[in-house]
């Protein structure tokens, strides 16, 4: 619907002149699409720091916290190129899709980075804590991932009545969560241990890791 308005505006602009003292303004679901997209241009980035937030607060550990955001941007792709291979453009149930995708890929790094930092905080070295950490978790995090996908694919591949507000959000969702579980099981490991493994600027020494509160 935007791209079919947007070349409705252009053509009008090119080929229509009002009379002085009128102008054309393009209301109904454009409009309120337009409205929707301008509050989600705050609405994300008060997402990303609420998540931030919490990861912080979850993890006690700011570079836990920064190795989960980190790995966003890789696991986001998924859903961008789901939408590309159905050729469905970006709308804002795409755009809830992945804020929703965003909380997906938080819920897994805690999950497996969890199991790291309690080996951490038991004396265990770190390459040995991630490796052992990640081969814990790699059940429930193939379990969660494949809840979430699994649960919206009838969403993804529908064509009925409604399917065009219901199918951007699920196909980012479910392609998002195919590239989460690879980035949560093979990347996040590695770039959690290239963030703890660095000194830290205020004592020189590598991250230490508390034990997380029950």
């Amino acid at each position: 619907m935007g791209s079919a308005v947007r070349e409705a505006i252009e053509t009008v602009e090119e080929r229509v002149r009002p009379p002085s003292g009128h102008y054309f303004e393009w209301g109904g679901e454009f409009e309120n699409q337009e409205r929707a997209l301008e509050r989600l241009k705050l609405v994300v980035p008060v997402a990303v720091l609420l998540v931030l937030g919490l990861l912080y607060a979850a993890m006690n550990s700011g570079r836990s916290a920064l190795a989960i955001l980190a790995t966003v941007p890789f696991a986001l792709t998924g859903g961008v190129f789901a939408l590309l291979l159905a050729d469905v453009p970006l709308s804002v149930s795409a755009a809830v899709g992945f804020i929703t995708l965003l909380g997906q890929v938080a819920l897994l790094g805690v999950l497996l980075l969890s199991a790291a930092q309690e080996r951490r905080s038991s004396g265990v070295p770190l390459d040995q804590a991630v490796l052992e950490g990640s081969a814990e978790r790699f059940r429930p995090v193939l379990m969660a991932s494949l809840l979430a996908m699994l649960g919206l694919l009838p969403m993804a591949i529908s064509s009925g009545v409604g399917s065009e507000t219901q199918k951007p959000f699920a196909l980012v969702v479910v392609g998002g969560m195919l590239t989460t579980l690879l980035i949560s099981l093979f990347l996040l490991p590695i770039v959690y241990r290239l963030l703890a493994g660095l000194p830290s600027a205020a004592t020189g020494t590598k991250d230490s890791c508390q034990p997380i509160a029950p």
